[in-house]
């Protein structure tokens, strides 16, 4: 079994958009990638089943000449996996775009704070020395409006 080289290049060009997509802040972009790695990995599995147009295993050919039934179901497999997660992230997008006004993934705030306290001395940014207290701007504690509590 021989693997095409148009089919080769192809998968190369899908996982390298999908991967590159995968690594931009914005959650739409990082949909699209997920998307498209999909298809990427159903590709691939359609390819390692063989040839197309085989037998199904029911014993009307010989035995080298059936299909493998295993890509086929990892195929429906990860087309379940890629719409879940799918659905998932548009709902994390929306949600963002509800609370923020953008879908733009922020640093985790802990992660600024330990940066920030490892900086070097004679670093080149500004002095952020005793700001212990940075306030998430999606988060309640940065809005105007009072919390109310829950009923």
């Amino acid at each position: 079994m021989t693997i095409n080289v148009a089919m080769a290049v192809v998968l190369a060009v899908l996982y390298s958009v999908g991967f590159y997509l995968l690594m931009q802040r914005s959650l739409m972009r990082i949909l699209i990638g997920i998307v498209v790695l999909g298809h990427g990995a159903n590709l691939l599995l359609q390819l390692a089943g063989g040839p197309p147009a085989r037998a199904p295993v029911l014993g009307t050919a010989p035995a080298e000449d059936f299909a493998d039934p295993l890509p086929q179901a990892l195929a429906l497999t990860a087309i379940v996996i890629t719409f879940a997660l799918t659905t998932y992230l548009l709902a994390l997008g929306y949600r963002s775009w509800v609370l923020t006004g953008h879908d733009e993934v922020q640093d985790d705030l802990e992660d600024r704070r330990i940066a920030a306290s490892e900086r070097p001395d004679g670093s080149m940014e500004e002095d952020t020395e005793g700001t212990d207290e940075i306030v998430d701007p999606g988060s309640a504690a940065a809005s105007n409006e009072p919390v109310e509590a829950p009923r």
